[in-house]
């Protein structure tokens, strides 16, 4: 067993809030593993820290017309306040905008500098001529060499995940004037990746192949077996890290390679602030290393990072890096820039009081082995069928009855029967069990085994019927209330890791200590004691009265939130509209051949057999005349009759299912694809004027 462990999260880029996304993809594992590692007694740091560099920050700068230091400041305080009240239990939430980030940055590139592990290399960078600068790999985009996606970024492509090189795209365009870029040459230290694929080969292909997750060693594999390259670790960019060697001027360190680091130097942070030693949690070989990140930072984790340390030479290495796949919400990929998201500080406030419910949910359908969907349907489904009709329900009924029966006292149990020692000896198992899905990354195999012990509670307070029992034998559900209460006791501790608040009321409400009990007298459960202890709640112990841990969560707040990505969707298709170009010059002697009247229409019916024709009886002032019209997909035949509209009446005649029709009504389309009447504004224009 190690000694301690020191994990670490993703860093967040400072460009925008936190979603869904990346609660299901790292932080809620992270948490779930860390919480569960510090009830086994274990000496537990959980770091993390937002990522304060980046183009994508200075991109946003940018847009918005302000310094990306007024960026990052934002971002990082919602993120962080996110993070807190969602009960994320950082030991240190940093930054990499902090000084003693900078310095530490700067000192591990210097080490490496110094131990010439780097290769100085002049190149052609994409450069943008009327910006005046080169292009860093978000300021660039083009089609992906890989899946003809043509909005790929320079760094990496997100529609399939490959990493590369800007100056790989096809038809590349700078990001900041849509101009084509030219190359110029640069200088710039990059990491030699092709120096140490003996090491990762061994390390990751052999030594890794049985305990890493079949996704993150697949792509390891790929990448190896492809053959690894020098990778620049300096960009031409004026946010960021300054390079700190001669020649560096102007150039700040690549933010895949300062972000790791970040790591280190938030652990750096809490050792200045709790007056320890950092040191042993990064170079102690008894130290375990678990990076919790998505599927996009794989490469970074697993090969660059660890060639990084490696080469530094005092540092261990992660010990597993369980990254999760995807997750889409309503079944479309998550979109910062299109706003498709769940954003965590809005649902915060929305859904006061409800974290458990999220954190249940994402873990429930946590994307671990695949891409996988969020949908509110199931968000609602997973609260109202499980946590409140199974957990919920089970507490409740306990404590109600208890309350009932014996004004709150656990009771003395007689003689337990052969149901009563099985139910108690599976209590006992089930902390191994929850541990066992826990230590292997199976955070939702381990959910699920939680929300058994639930089941079996409820199937046995079923069962055993002491609301029935009680009219003809009190000692028997005496004995009955008395193992159920081990039950709910039992959960009360071994939930924390999943619905923490919840874990905190329960206990409250059974006078069980938690980490911020108040209560006297109260009763102390560890994870390990649930195995060991032969009575988790004594007799004549006092609990307090009924509350209830969840609310049923009602149609209409599901619908308001998915009206929300209704709204989103279609500003998405309204901003992305394309206006048709223009068609060829006509002469005003061809305009002039148009003959556009207003019309009244008179009368309208379905064509039959069609999804789009009505056949109308339009006024135009100079006759009634049929026409008919391609518009029953937005209009019913009932609320166009009476309706004013604008004619082509000099149309030549055209049959149309056996009908002739004589003209045509003038019609837009909105993005949604709805069609609009071009008719004109006063209402009071008499059929047959020419429009001219």
């Amino acid at each position: 067993m190690p000694k301690r462990y020191t994990i670490t999260t993703a860093l967040p880029y400072t460009n925008g809030p936190i979603h869904i996304g990346h609660l299901a993809g790292v932080y809620v594992p992270a948490d779930i593993y860390a919480r569960y590692l510090r009830l086994t007694g274990n000496d537990v740091i959980l770091i993390g820290g937002s990522d304060e560099h980046g183009v994508p920050i200075t991109i946003k700068a940018k847009n918005e017309g302000v310094s990306p230091q007024d960026i990052v400041d934002k971002y990082h305080a919602i993120i962080k306040k996110s993070f807190e009240d969602f009960g994320i239990t950082y030991d240190n939430y940093s930054r990499t905008s902090a000084p003693i980030h900078h310095e530490t940055a700067s000192e591990f590139f210097k080490t490496l500098d110094k131990k010439g592990e780097f290769i100085e290399e002049t190149s052609e960078q994409l450069y943008d001529a009327e910006a005046n600068q080169f292009l860093a790999d978000r300021f660039v985009i083009g089609t992906c060499p890989k899946c003809g996606n043509e909005e790929s970024y320079g760094d990496q492509c997100e529609n399939c995940g490959t990493s590369h090189n800007a100056t790989d795209l096809i038809n590349p365009k700078s990001a900041i004037t849509g101009n084509v870029p030219t190359l110029k040459e640069t200088k710039h230290w990059f990491l030699p990746l092709d120096k140490h694929e003996a090491f990762l080969k061994e390390w990751i292909l052999e030594g890794h192949k049985k305990d890493w997750k079949p996704n993150v060693y697949g792509q390891c594999k790929s990448w190896i077996d492809d053959g690894l390259r020098p990778r620049a670790v300096t960009r031409d960019l004026d946010w960021g890290i300054p390079v700190p060697a001669e020649g560096g001027e102007g150039k700040v360190l690549y933010v895949w390679f300062d972000a790791p680091i970040g790591y280190i130097s938030s652990t750096k942070e809490w050792a200045q602030r709790e007056g320890k030693d950092w040191e042993p949690y990064w170079k102690d070989e008894d130290t375990k290393l678990v990076h919790f990140i998505g599927k996009d930072n794989i490469v970074f984790h697993c090969i660059i990072f660890p060639a990084m340390l490696k080469a530094e030479g005092s540092y261990i290495l992660p010990d597993n890096v369980p990254a999760n796949e995807f997750l889409n919400l309503e079944g479309n990929k998550l979109s910062t820039s299109k706003n498709w998201a769940v954003w965590l500080h809005e649902y915060l406030e929305e859904f006061p009081g409800q974290q458990d419910v999220l954190r249940y949910a994402l873990n429930a359908n946590a994307p671990e082995t695949k891409d996988n969907d969020f949908t509110w349907k199931d968000f609602q489904a997973r609260n109202n069928n499980e946590l409140v009709a199974i957990f919920g329900n089970f507490i409740n009924r306990v404590v109600v009855l208890t309350n009932k029966y014996y004004e709150g006292i656990v009771p003395e149990p007689s003689e337990f029967d052969k149901v009563d020692e099985e139910t108690l000896a599976a209590i006992k198992a089930y902390p191994d069990v929850i541990a066992s899905s826990i230590e292997r990354y199976r955070f939702r195999e381990a959910g699920q085994e939680l929300m058994n012990l639930a089941r079996l509670g409820n199937k046995y307070l079923a069962d055993a019927e002491p609301w029935k029992m009680i009219k003809v034998d009190e000692a028997r559900t005496k004995t009955i209330m008395y193992v159920a209460l081990q039950i709910a006791s039992a959960l009360a501790t071994l939930s924390e890791p999943f619905l923490p608040f919840t874990s905190t009321k329960l206990k409250n409400i059974l006078n069980v200590s938690s980490s911020d009990s108040t209560q006297e007298n109260s009763i102390e459960n560890s994870w390990n004691e649930i195995k060991t202890k032969e009575t988790l709640l004594p007799a004549n112990h006092k609990i307090g009265k009924a509350e209830l841990l969840f609310s049923k969560i009602e149609d209409e707040t599901i619908q308001f939130q998915l009206d929300k990505l209704a709204a989103s969707k279609k500003a998405n298709e309204i901003a992305n509209t394309t206006v048709e170009p223009q068609k060829d010059t006509i002469t005003f002697e061809d305009f002039t051949k148009l003959d556009i009247r207003v019309g009244t229409i008179l009368e309208a019916e379905k064509m039959p057999k069609t999804k789009k024709l009505l056949k109308l009886k339009v006024d135009t002032g100079i006759d009634t005349r049929t026409i008919v019209s391609g518009i029953a997909e937005s209009f019913t035949a009932e609320e166009v009759v009476g309706k004013q509209v604008t004619v082509l009446v000099n149309l030549a005649p055209r049959a149309l299912r056996g009908v002739e029709s004589e003209g045509m009504i003038l019609m837009t389309e909105t993005p949604e694809g709805k069609l609009v009447f071009v008719n004109p504004d006063d209402a009071k224009v008499g059929n047959g004027l020419q429009v001219s």
